[in-house]
């Protein structure tokens, strides 16, 4: 029989906000998870070759490239990492266009739990569901 062991799992956020990167940074490293954060697409996707994240966090308005542009690149780059949008722009048509692009689920920044959803949706995107033990082979 296997052992149980928890294992951190490798977040990146990429928004142009500081506060935002702080506030999302918190909430994953309080389940002891590593994050990393950029300030761009462009800078997200970089950063993302070097370091191969297990999920990927995405704003959509951004300078240099924004959230769309960098999930359509991320998921011919990695089409094994999964993204999620975290954004102001949530609708019918932000949606459509964020599921076109391989986003996993968009999540409102003006969702009064965000980010509790936000943290609950990498979860179950990485299998980090209950307590958080992953089986060691």
């Amino acid at each position: 029989m296997g052992v149980f062991v928890k294992v951190p799992a490798l977040v990146m956020i990429v928004d142009d906000h500081a506060i935002i990167r702080r506030m999302v940074r918190a909430v994953f490293e309080a389940e002891n998870w590593e994050v990393l954060d950029a300030a761009n697409g462009a800078e997200g996707i970089q950063i993302a070759q070097e370091v191969k994240p297990g999920l990927i966090i995405l704003d959509l308005s951004m300078p240099v490239m924004n959230g769309l542009d960098a999930a359509r690149e991320l998921k011919v780059l990695m089409p094994h990492v999964p993204l999620l949008m975290f954004s102001n722009h949530a609708g019918g048509i932000v949606e459509k266009e964020a599921r076109s692009a391989g986003i996993s689920a968009l999540i409102s920044k003006s969702d009064h739990d965000g980010l509790k959803h936000l943290l609950a949706r990498a979860k179950a995107l990485l299998g980090h569901d209950g307590a958080g033990a992953q089986r060691a082979s």
